[in-house]
């Protein structure tokens, strides 16, 4: 319906222009007919319309084309000038004119102007200059110009000639002003006055309009007007006041202007269209090559696999997703429950933040791991771009909202059970790089990766940053920066600090052991001194100087408990990877005495400077965004 009315509408648009360009006999005042005559004077010979003398019969021409015959020499009178008529040039429609007084001797000068707003002016529009024309100025002067090499002067008394054309107010004062009259353009700068009066002489073309003989050529009759009180535009058949012609033009212009936006409007809409749908193509068919990516490894995985479930389970198991744990980078943690009452956690993925190598780590790292020490993965769903995780359910949440806390504000843990918790973070990290068939590096180890079940045993979660690679390598290859800021590892940044290895989590390991001897971040901007703004460097210093860790209401034993997860810590965050301890060795050290330990050397930090003052996510690929301390109470489970 919309396309039929366009349609009907551009066709009354251009019917429209249709009407407007022909020409309505019936509105023509028919003043007379033109007859064909020919006549001559002088030199110019054949005079025919639109000329004709004023010998002729009136109908042989038009009257603002009217002709004298004077001494045998052809005269035309423009405005209040004569001219002499030297050659007519029908074909081209040109008349070459020069003005009588270059005649009447060496001082013979033109004494009338004929500019070109005057030709237009006193002429009806009938004539216009033709190309490569200027204009000379001829003035008077009281005395002599000797400073302006840009005036000639002539052989008449104090009078000068100026090339090119001046404003009358640009001529010099001593100076009145005779008359402007055409000429051609004289091919050389500075011409001589010799040279100008030559141009002069030589006459100038004046084109007549076409209109008329356009009509003859025709088999029409051209029509003109002896009324003189407005300016007339003729046509064949036809004449126009000159306001009817604005008004005519105005509308055609209109027009135009209409039907050029609706065509550009309509190509816009279909190019949008286009793109539209090429994006949406495009869109489609990346989503299906990830979709493709996925099922593809879930077929040649199935036999160790999770259980997978449909989507429509996976609503019924969360009771339509009415239980909202935390809100992570990836996704929404919702609490669920299993047909046999098992309490689970189920992270369903925003797709457009959730890629299909994430989703196949997750699902390839966990689906065969079996550690007390790290989140087991019970089922898993993918569906088109719908996915999800399902993971047991972690009753005490994540490790930050124990360690991160005001004093006697939320619980805590005691030295003995802070330390229980750091083994078997350890332990379990030593399994996913020793305990599978391939080293697993986590590449995301930090508090709110580690989640704690209801007898607050530590699991290793949130494996969408993991890499495999077999055990005999020494060090795998990682295209880009992995995981968060204040935990990553030097190497991860530069390579000047050594190879990516299992020494990276390590690393990130040592940073998390800090922050929980501390019980607080390791970058602090809030920290009343400067020197503690830096927990680590802090700490560093206060054990060389056997000095005290500040830890309020602990006992000898608590106190040696926490110098040790500082010393390991130390150990495990030395700049270089090749000064780090394996994890094995980490392990070791835990489970050792701390009279066993050597004091690791210092590592490159010695100030807060060299740190943020606050810790944000860089997450190029990683799935917890939110790790500043507003953002924690929000995200506190469960960001898997």
């Amino acid at each position: 319906m919309r396309r039929e009315a366009t349609s009907n509408f551009l066709s009354f648009l251009f019917s429209l222009l249709f009407f407007l360009s022909i020409n309505e006999k019936s509105q023509a005042r028919k003043l007379q007919q033109v007859v064909m005559c020919s006549s001559s004077c002088g030199d110019v010979k054949n005079i025919s319309y639109p000329f004709r003398l004023k010998s002729d019969r009136a109908a042989c021409g038009d009257p603002d084309f009217e002709l004298s015959c004077q001494s045998n020499k052809t005269i035309l009178k423009l405005g209040s000038g004569e001219f002499y008529v030297k050659k007519i040039l029908y074909a081209e429609q040109l008349i070459n004119v020069v003005d009588v007084n270059l005649a009447n001797g060496s001082c013979g000068l033109p004494h009338k102007s004929l500019s070109q707003a005057e030709l237009l002016d006193g002429n009806n529009y009938r004539f216009q200059y033709f190309n490569n024309y200027t204009e000379a100025n001829f003035v008077r002067c009281s005395s002599n110009i000797s400073n302006r090499p840009d005036y000639r002067r002539l052989p008449c008394s104090n009078q000068y000639v100026n090339y090119g054309g001046h404003r009358i107010s640009e001529i010099p004062k001593s100076c009145s002003f005779i008359s402007v009259v055409p000429l051609r353009k004289i091919p050389y700068v500075n011409p001589s006055y010799e040279a100008i009066m030559k141009s002069i002489e030589s006459g100038f073309y004046l084109l007549w309009s076409v209109e008329c003989r356009d009509c003859i050529s025709h088999g029409g009759s051209c029509v003109f007007s002896n009324t003189y009180e407005e300016q007339y535009y003729y046509f064949c058949g036809t004449y126009f006041t000159y306001e009817l012609l604005k008004i005519i033009i105005s509308i055609r212009i209109v027009v135009l202007l209409v039907i050029f936006l609706l065509v550009v409007l309509l190509l816009s809409r279909f190019i949008i269209a286009i793109g539209l749908i090429v994006f949406l193509i495009h869109k489609y068919m990346a989503t299906r090559k990830k979709v493709d990516q996925v099922e593809k490894f879930l077929h040649n995985q199935q036999s160790w696999m999770p259980k997978r479930y449909s989507f429509i389970e996976i609503m019924a198991t969360t009771n339509h997703f009415r239980d909202k744990l935390g809100q992570g980078g990836f996704g929404t943690v919702y609490k669920g429950q299993l047909v046999n009452g098992r309490s689970i956690a189920v992270k369903v993925l925003e797709n457009s933040k959730f890629n299909g190598e994430e989703f196949i780590n997750e699902v390839s790292t966990l689906g065969r791991i079996h550690h007390s020490n790290v989140v087991r993965l019970l089922g898993f769903c993918s569906e088109g771009s719908k996915r999800a995780l399902v993971y047991e359910y972690m009753h005490n949440g994540s490790l930050d909202k124990y360690i991160f806390v005001k004093r006697g504000i939320g619980q805590t843990f005691n030295w003995e059970k802070l330390y229980e918790i750091a083994l078997g973070i350890a332990r379990g990290i030593k399994y996913l790089h020793e305990g599978c068939d391939v080293c697993i590096l986590h590449f995301d180890i930090k508090p709110h990766n580690i989640l704690l079940d209801h007898n607050f045993i530590p699991k290793v979660a949130d494996f969408g940053l993991a890499k495999f690679y077999p055990k005999e390598n020494d060090f795998v290859s990682v295209s880009a920066l992995r995981g968060t800021i204040g935990y990553i590892a030097p190497e991860l940044i530069s390579r000047n600090f050594g190879e990516v290895s299992s020494k990276s989590d390590v690393y990130s390991f040592g940073m998390l052991l800090l922050e929980m001897a501390g019980r607080r971040r390791n970058s602090y901007g809030k920290a009343t001194r400067s020197s503690k703004a830096y927990f680590p460097s802090w700490v560093y210093d206060q054990i060389i100087k056997g000095g005290d860790l500040e830890l309020h209401d602990a006992s000898e034993i608590e106190s040696t408990m926490a110098r040790q997860m500082c010393m390991i810590g130390l150990w495990c965050i030395q700049v270089k990877a090749i000064d780090r301890p394996s994890i094995t060795k980490v392990v070791e050290m835990l489970e050792g005495s701390i009279d066993d330990l050597q004091m690791p050397p210092k590592p490159f930090f010695s100030s807060s400077s060299s740190q943020h003052d606050s810790i944000r996510e860089i997450q190029s690929d990683s799935s917890t965004e939110l790790l500043e301390s507003k953002s924690i109470e929000e995200c506190s489970y469960n960001d898997m």
